[in-house]
């Protein structure tokens, strides 16, 4: 691996890439979104409570959203596009070998989608200068969406080595980068939901005798007064416990689907803020608590009774469910880096030359 002929690679794809004018229109458009989403944030979340965090997450969010929207048309055709324009076979017979090929154009789109990045530096900026949170926040959630936009990035470049056409190549980028982020969704979904488990519900409640007046008959324990009246001569008794089943999904054993998706690892990664409540004050915190409860297990033995007296809730709030739940974001990580190159790893085979064979009617000069 020779550091000035991949340097040299680099800067040939940037300065193509940029040459063109649509490319700062692009970048505009981009821009202006994020003025939009900016705008946006801060009336919907000037109510909250430190609405900072809450606006620089959604900010961070859009300019994920916008990236996994982008990037792929900008990867997906590196090496079979220039294939199709006779450019890629002056590059081969040079000194660069396939695997600086490769990994030179995977820098270039991967500093190309960090442009977009850096579009919503200033966003960022004012978001944080308005309480966006804690500087470990800040570095991790911009590390973890320098690490998505890397592996979109790779995702693209290798796909555009695997396959001949660059219009299947962008078409099949999409489809890879929509099975991380909405197909892990649909099937953690519909596989929480096929598998089941019976849940048994149990329920007590009082029972009234005969009274008179108008008044209604006083609780086990409790005295009439003038405030709240009733009536204390009337027979209040404990019913018969009435049972009842029913079916709950069962997402606790299918919460790991969700590990590889780019948003979930997002907000896994970051460290959570919350209120004093014990209640998360950014979109992190949030995405991360609803991944994180659905590794709890549901009650399959559920009792209310009325005639028991009153305890107090003990409903785990937000923070200690994610203190007591495993993350998974490094798991998620694991596997689109294994993603990633194993793509990578084809597309260096598919390209490397001399070639043994080739699909029928690829272009080689």
């Amino acid at each position: 691996m020779n550091g000035q002929r991949l340097g040299t690679i680099v800067g040939l794809e940037l300065t193509q890439r940029t040459r063109s004018v649509a490319w700062y229109v692009l970048l505009g458009v981009f821009a202006l979104l994020l003025v939009i989403v900016t705008a946006l944030s801060f009336l919907a979340w000037g109510a909250a409570y430190r609405p900072g965090g809450a606006i620089y997450s959604t900010i961070v969010y859009i300019t994920l959203l916008l990236v996994v929207l982008v990037s792929p048309t900008l990867s997906g055709n590196a090496i079979n596009g220039d294939r199709d324009a006779a450019t890629l076979a002056p590059v081969q017979i040079t000194l660069a070998t396939t695997a600086e090929i490769l990994i030179g154009k995977f820098l270039a789109a991967w500093v190309t989608g960090l442009a977009f990045v850096a579009v919503s530096i200033p966003f960022l900026a004012v978001a944080t200068l308005s309480g966006g949170g804690a500087p470990a926040t800040i570095a991790v959630s911009l590390l973890v969406l320098t690490f998505e936009v890397g592996i979109i990035a790779a995702i693209g470049v290798a796909l555009s080595g695997i396959l001949s056409r660059p219009l299947f190549s962008v078409a099949s980028t999409y489809l890879v980068v929509a099975a991380l982020v909405i197909g892990t969704l649909i099937a953690f979904a519909l596989v929480g939901f096929s598998i089941r488990s019976e849940t048994i519900s149990s329920y007590r409640s009082f029972e009234y005798g005969e009274y008179s007046g108008d008044t209604f008959p006083c609780m086990p324990g409790e005295e009439s007064s003038d405030d709240y009246p009733c009536d204390e001569d009337a027979e209040v008794r404990c019913g018969e416990w009435q049972t009842s089943t029913y079916e709950v999904p069962r997402f606790d054993r299918v919460w790991w689907l969700l590990a590889a998706n780019p948003f979930v690892i997002l907000a896994d990664a970051t460290p959570t803020q919350f209120d004093d409540y014990g209640n998360p004050n950014d979109l992190f915190g949030q995405i991360k608590f609803g991944v994180r409860a659905a590794q709890q297990p549901p009650d399959l033995d559920q009792r209310w009774d009325d005639c028991a007296p009153e305890l107090q809730s003990d409903q785990p709030t937000p923070e200690e469910v994610i203190d007591r739940s495993a993350p998974i974001w490094f798991v998620g990580m694991a596997l689109q880096l294994l993603l990633a190159a194993g793509l990578m790893w084809w597309a260096w085979a598919r390209t490397r030359t001399p070639a043994g064979r080739l699909p029928s009617g690829t272009r080689i000069a």
